[in-house]
């Protein structure tokens, strides 16, 4: 795992700029570091490494091909690089080969069979930056999930581009204007989706594609992807047999495969471990293929309804791990806050950052690399919003539309706060959590006329961000632009796909990546290896949704490992309580960072709505932590760029 950073400026590049602007993500890559200018003195491209596979100098970059066309800068991992070899090899081509690293692999493949030859073969996480001394152009490409990032972009006439945007930042040309449009985005996701930052001029590549850059970084090709997900999610399922215990055999054998080639490293590896189905599942399988105990690693919290530290000490005694874990205050984690804002470098308000850094952190001091179960709720419908959410759609369209907006407006004036506090009074089976908050948003979402609609108000947070965002203009996503849907079967097909585009790489993926990165930890996703991710689009349905039970096929691959009593219990999340936190100990930082003088003298936010929202949580009116959290993300990432 690596960073990597370059520019192009046709005036002149200079080695000791891209250096400094390598030394902005150390973090990334502290083993090693490299520069490279090419000939016409123009391009400069820079490297930061974490020693993973072949910890010589054998892979030191910037990696140039033995016949000098071809340079190399590459932040990931191939995880068929030894059968990429031997294929290169069994096709006649001469390779004295320097060490045994991926990269060396990479720039062969990439040389070999051209660039989206080699993309189309390559099983990993990966953005690189391949420069081609014949063809005088660049190539950026990222991988298919988006696991790795990759921003570009122009700014005071040079082309940059990087795995974190503090690099971009130290160009001494960086001019680094806010896009209000993009800051619409985030408000109403609580990311930013690619492929817009934060910055106007800057763009995330998507997952699956690559772009060319010719001239001195002034052409910029439109980007071009390689593996279509939309394809994937329409191809025809006609070959699987759809006998439960077949598909449970294919789906574990995938599973064992993809994990096994996760755990190739010349460092020590260990696994994040939180009880749930999906990490769960990939420390079984781990376990399953090692001859040793797996570290596994837990953080824990004393406040109730947060900690998941007990159901994942009972997996890691059963599965016989080497389990570690860590029981965190409140003042422990609200210790890290201050450094959310660098560690992410642009607004990024899921508060569940919180925990995947100190996990991470934990984790470091133990191995070098860690697995993670992330992907199984997307691919295998595992979140509610799939069942109960897409249960109310169901509910609400038999309801004629006069009937539907009468009950949205009836259940906005309803005292929802005193409604909750009734039914606290009930016996614990009749409650409803959080009624109030569950009011105000079926409120919402009650009088939308289409169920695609109906989830993009259902997976916002601002629901009218231009509102509050002074000058922004909403641009339009893949959730308000129907002719981007691939045609699918349902809606909670069209409500996964929707998630896969944008949710996971942009939040889960992104959280993940700069929780370990920011302490030079490499995490690895088994579950997003592209082979799982086709065969569980070709799975109808029916096997991931089965017998009342979300994510069906995946639990009954996990129980030939952990018994079900182990495993059958509500789905918790990784989260933090932000809500009590606003209203105590984050009371005084909060309520500078929403002092009304202070956002209209800054002007980007209307504050009128945004007071209102605090006082009303401040005084327990209503919850709005998640609304308040998006601005406080970005009020305290602007002021850590100022």
């Amino acid at each position: 795992m690596c960073g990597i950073v370059g520019y192009w400026d046709k005036k002149g590049a200079d080695e000791s700029v891209v250096e400094k602007m390598a030394m902005q993500i150390r973090h990334r890559g502290p083993d090693d570091a490299g520069t490279w200018l090419n000939e016409e003195g123009k391009l400069a491209l820079a490297h930061r490494r974490l020693s993973i596979i072949d910890l010589t100098s054998a892979g030191h970059q910037p990696m140039a091909s033995p016949c000098g066309r071809f340079t190399l800068v590459y932040n990931g991992e191939i995880y068929n690089h030894q059968d990429l070899r031997a294929e290169l090899e069994n096709e006649g081509g001469q390779f004295n080969w320097r060490g045994h690293s991926d990269t060396e692999t990479l720039l062969a493949a990439l040389r070999h069979w051209g660039v989206v030859g080699a993309l189309q073969k390559l099983n990993g996480m990966f953005a690189f930056a391949l420069w081609d001394n014949v063809e005088r152009s660049l190539f950026l490409a990222r991988d298919r999930m988006g696991e790795k990032p990759l921003y570009y972009g122009h700014s005071g006439g040079c082309f940059l581009f990087g795995s974190e945007l503090k690099s971009l930042v130290a160009h001494p040309q960086w001019k680094g204007e806010i896009n209000r449009d993009a800051l619409t985005l985030y408000l109403r996701h609580n990311y930013v989706p690619a492929p817009w930052s934060i910055y106007q001029g800057i763009s995330k590549l998507k997952p699956a594609h690559f772009v060319v850059i010719r001239e001195a970084g002034q052409v910029v090709t439109d980007p071009e992807s390689y593996w279509d997900l939309a394809h994937v999610a329409e191809s025809d399922a006609s070959e699987v047999k759809l006998v439960p215990e077949e598909l449970v055999d294919e789906l574990e054998t995938l599973l064992r495969d993809a994990v096994s080639r996760r755990m190739a490293a010349d460092v020590p590896l260990g696994t994040f471990l939180s009880g749930g189905f999906d990490s769960t599942m990939v420390t079984a399988l781990m376990q399953a293929q090692s001859t040793r105990p797996v570290k596994t690693f837990t953080i824990g919290f004393h406040e109730k309804g947060y900690n998941e530290a007990v159901h994942a000490k009972a997996v890691a005694k059963h599965l016989g791990t080497d389990h570690t874990e860590l029981y965190v205050t409140s003042e422990d984690a609200m210790a890290v806050i201050p450094r959310l804002p660098t560690i992410w470098d642009e607004p990024f308000s899921d508060s569940s950052q919180i925990p995947t850094l100190l996990v991470s952190e934990l984790a470091r001091q133990h191995v070098t690399v860690s697995l993670s179960g992330d992907g199984g709720d997307e691919l295998f419908c595992g979140y509610s919003r799939y069942t109960q959410g897409y249960q109310v759609w169901r509910a609400l369209r038999l309801l004629p539309p006069p009937l539907r907006r009468a009950l949205g407006g009836l259940m906005r004036v309803l005292p929802g706060a005193s409604l909750e506090s009734m039914f606290g009074l009930l016996p614990k089976r009749y409650q409803i959590p959080h009624l109030a908050d569950r009011l105000l948003k079926l409120a919402d979402v009650v009088r939308v006329s289409s169920g695609e609609t109906y989830y993009h108000r259902l997976v916002s947070h601002w629901k009218e961000p231009e509102e509050v965002v002074l000058g922004g203009t909403e641009p339009p996503t893949i959730f308000n632009s129907p002719e981007q849907l691939p045609k699918l079967a349902g809606l909670r097909e069209r409500m996964m796909y929707m998630d896969s585009m944008t949710y996971l790489p942009d939040d889960i993926l992104t959280k993940v990546d700069r929780a370990s990165m920011a302490v030079s930890l490499e995490a690895r996703v088994p579950l997003l290896d592209h082979r799982v991710v086709e065969f569980a689009w070709k799975v109808p349905i029916s096997f991931k949704q089965r017998e009342g039970q979300a994510k069906w096929l995946l639990r009954q691959v996990l129980y030939r490992y952990v018994p079900r009593k182990i495993m059958e219990r509500p789905k918790m999340g990784f989260g933090v309580p932000i809500d009590h936190w606003l209203r105590g100990p984050l009371r005084d930082w909060a309520e500078a960072l929403l002092d009304e003088k202070r956002m209209r003298e800054e002007g980007y936010f209307n504050p009128v709505p945004i007071r209102k929202m605090w006082e009303e949580h401040i005084t327990g009116k209503s919850r709005w932590h998640y609304h308040l959290w998006d601005v406080l993300m970005f009020q305290a990432w602007l002021e850590s760029i100022k």
